[in-house]
């Protein structure tokens, strides 16, 4: 068994020079929105979910992404509704946002 049911990772990557980047898409306060929400669901911790940051994931032109593992599915999101979508129905329900997926 994973020590996390999920895994989350939010590309948090700031390129310079104006290059196309998650972090100019908010991409942080994404991931912080993200992780208090966890918290406040009580779904934060061993054997549930785990919110992270993570550098360059290498998608920057889908984005701004997240990566949910186990099941490395890839998300792109535009605004707290969709991240409470993703939340709501893969890290809660096990259902994949196939309209976010990428």
């Amino acid at each position: 068994m994973s020590y996390y049911k999920y895994h989350v990772f939010f590309c948090c990557n700031q390129r310079e020079g104006g290059a196309r980047c998650c972090c100019a898409h908010g991409a942080q306060e994404m991931r912080d929105y993200a992780k208090q929400k966890i918290k406040e669901l009580k779904l934060a911790g061993t054997g549930k979910v785990r919110i992270n940051q993570a550098g360059c994931l290498d998608r920057c032109d889908e984005g701004p992404v997240l990566v949910v593992y186990p099941e490395a599915v890839w998300y792109t999101y535009v605004d707290r509704e969709d991240i409470d979508e993703i939340i709501s129905e893969h890290l809660q329900q096990d259902r994949v946002v196939e309209r976010l997926k990428i």
